[in-house]
């Protein structure tokens, strides 16, 4: 009856380092979920006087001056973009989070000053819009934890 238990566990522990395999992904996923989401209306309230809640189009993004960003559907703590860049004076970033989990998009200056924010939401789009002056600014998802697991990228303001 000895070598049954030993079958066992050598079974078991061989289950297991295949399902450890089976955990991660490095593979880029480039779908576009961006269609679905032009009808949402977003009308929360905006968290500071130059946000605005709109529903936006995504569209040519160089040709209106509207860039647009989107949380990881899967749930994933990452953006679809981590370089965004733009012209100076009014900015407007269409934010999608099609993901289950609650995200924002919160811009920073290079000195560290938060300059402007969506609300924490899920399933739907809110456009951030703001001024901005040349220079380089940080966007991040401000829920505890979000930012340090790789929710971030770089904006140009040229």
């Amino acid at each position: 009856m000895r070598p049954m238990p030993t079958l066992s566990a050598v079974t078991l522990a061989v289950g297991l380092l295949a399902l450890a395999g089976c955990g991660s992904s490095s593979s880029a996923t480039s779908s576009s979920t961006t269609a679905t989401t032009s009808a949402t209306t977003a009308t929360t309230p905006a968290t500071t006087p130059t946000t605005s809640s709109s529903a936006s189009t995504p569209s040519s993004a160089a040709a209106t001056g509207a860039l647009s960003l989107e949380a990881n559907a899967e749930g994933q703590l990452k953006y679809n973009k981590t370089a965004l860049t733009a012209t100076a004076g009014k900015v407007a970033i269409a934010f999608t989070n099609m993901s289950p989990l609650g995200h924002n998009m919160t811009i920073e200056s290079s000195a560290g000053k938060v300059v402007g924010a969506t609300p924490t939401f899920q399933g739907g789009s809110k456009t951030l819009t703001l001024q901005l002056k040349a220079g380089t600014y940080k966007f991040f998802c401000s829920v505890p934890g979000h930012r340090m697991a790789g929710m971030e990228g770089t904006l140009t303001v040229k």
